[in-house]
């Protein structure tokens, strides 16, 4: 089975305030197509954001991952179980869930291990809908600096798996039946603050950090401060890519 990656476990609250939340829209596509509420199984919850949305409309969540310090940070709600184990391999009865969610993790997944668990614990025609989103957009100016950041100051530094995000999961092998699905991403209001925080968060940079003893995000951050409108938000957009399946 794939060795465990975890590079998530540091700074567990610094990726909870800044990495972005999912669309209302992919999640009300993703509720059509369940018939059954009664559980769910978010894989790869991290700090539990996906888990807290989706504990609003099932009975019951299972939320797992391999971080015990990234569970640490996620909402304590009456309705969702939290537990720390790889997504190939869970105590879950099988037959049990009616939906299985993973946002932006997958690509770390020994894939053939968990889509034969998937298929193990998963109810009959449930749904497997996984998604993750791209390269954040800001303005052409602003979007080629970011480009340049991404590909060549850190690009040495990324996981080999992060080839699976920059093709938008089309290298990933997915067996079911999949859920013609629409357009989605995510839009936000940032100030250059948030950006900061946010590059902050990506895993390339935590190993260029510890490569280099320094911080290659502030003489990006310093670059595009005259670029930022100043004491003003700016909207920004990351596109979303699914892989929505049924079981």
């Amino acid at each position: 089975m794939k060795k465990v990656i975890d590079n998530f476990s540091e700074d567990s609250k610094l990726y909870q305030k800044f990495r972005p939340s999912y669309p209302q829209d992919l999640y009300d596509f993703i509720l059509e197509q369940v018939v059954d509420t009664s559980a769910v199984w978010d894989c790869g919850t991290g700090n539990g954001q996906v888990a807290k949305v989706l504990s609003t409309y099932f009975d019951h969540v299972e939320a797992t991952d391999i971080s015990e310090q990234q569970l640490k940070a996620a909402p304590k709600l009456d309705n969702v179980n939290y537990g720390v184990c790889r997504a190939e391999k869970t105590t879950f009865e099988a037959n049990t869930f009616s939906l299985i969610t993973v946002a932006q993790a997958i690509h770390w997944f020994d894939f053939k291990a968990f889509y034969e668990e998937v298929k193990r614990v998963a109810k009959p025609k449930s749904i497997l809908a996984i998604w993750g989103y791209g390269l954040l957009k800001v303005s052409p100016e602003i979007d080629q600096h970011i480009q340049h950041f991404y590909t060549q100051i850190i690009g040495p530094y990324w996981n080999e798996e992060r080839r699976h995000i920059d093709t938008a999961y089309t290298s990933i092998q997915f067996p079911f039946e999949e859920v013609n699905t629409p357009s989605f991403s995510i839009p936000m209001l940032w100030e250059l603050s948030d950006l900061e925080g946010y590059l902050n968060t990506w895993s390339g940079v935590k190993r260029y950090e510890k490569a280099n003893a320094k911080n290659p995000v502030s003489n990006l951050i310093e670059v595009l401060t005259d670029l930022w409108p100043k004491g003003k938000k700016q909207a920004v957009e990351s596109p979303i890519f699914t892989k929505i399946g049924r079981i």
